[in-house]
């Protein structure tokens, strides 16, 4: 695989909610499949087809954006700088070496030195945050404020990084720093409200770099992020496989999720 041109895709909306997916891409930087264990070219910590579970965005008049790029060719999630998210706790790097499962991703002595992780980070991260960034300038331009979701999804058990099974949905807000409050009490009342799926709000997922970075409510910029549990989603033992009729109990979810959003109207 090589790296897709463009490095994401970018669905305008009319309304002030922009949703963006991060992690959803399968693209390789040029030679670097040839350099990752079997293991790491089986991508396994992709955020396995979120970007169809947003699908119905277009309808609702919601903006979409797509990585089209791997997260292991560089995280869009986290600082470039390295700054960890979770300061005492084990945090995966910009480009990362090691699995969810700590395992390795690059063969011996293929890991990328400073040097490339910088080039990495001017090719593909740059040129997303920039994007995303102009897009939300925009929608606060025309409507006065904007409304960021960031969406992700992880296998439901991660011993790497906590003990047992995550909760279907985790919701995080940067501790109710990065969205008016309430908006964040709105979005999590429509999530605990299904009786389908468990839920948290600011637990072990608070939001990572795109939610802390891109929310500031006092200037009109609110940011959600929304971890889901694969496994309430897809069968996670087929992951490149996509179920719709598995996925549509958390589509329908979803989709009042946005509704609740699109109705918010800041004070």
């Amino acid at each position: 695989m090589t790296a897709p041109a463009p490095l994401f895709t970018l669905t305008p909306g009319r309304t002030p909610l922009l949703i963006d997916v991060p992690h959803a891409g399968l693209g390789l930087s040029p030679g670097l499949e040839a350099r990752l264990t079997d293991g790491g070219r089986r991508l396994t910590d992709t955020d396995w087809h979120v970007e169809k579970l947003y699908a119905f965005a277009a309808e609702s008049g919601v903006g979409l954006m797509v990585a089209s790029h791997s997260r292991y060719v560089v995280d869009l999630n986290r600082d470039p700088a390295g700054k960890a998210l979770y300061p005492g706790a084990d945090n995966t790097e910009i480009c990362p070496t090691r699995g969810f499962d700590n395992a390795p991703l690059y063969r011996d002595g293929e890991t990328p030195d400073a040097a490339e992780v910088a080039q990495r980070v001017a090719g593909y991260w740059r040129p997303y945050h920039e994007r995303l960034a102009a897009e939300l300038a925009a929608i606060q331009a025309r409507h006065g404020y904007a409304i960021l979701l960031d969406g992700h999804s992880i296998a439901a058990e991660v011993p790497r990084f906590f003990e047992g099974r995550l909760p279907d949905l985790n919701l995080g807000s940067n501790d109710g720093r990065s969205c008016a409050p309430e908006l964040g009490t709105l979005a999590y009342g429509i999530l605990s409200a299904s009786d389908r799926f468990s839920h948290i709000y600011n637990g072990r997922f608070k939001g990572g770099y795109i939610t802390r970075t891109y929310g500031r409510p006092g200037e009109g910029f609110h940011a959600l992020q929304l971890e889901m549990a694969r496994d309430c989603y897809m069968d996670e033992g087929d992951l490149p496989h996509w179920d719709a009729g598995k996925a549509a109990p958390l589509v329908a979810l979803l989709k009042r999720l946005v509704d609740g959003l699109l109705s918010w109207r800041p004070a």
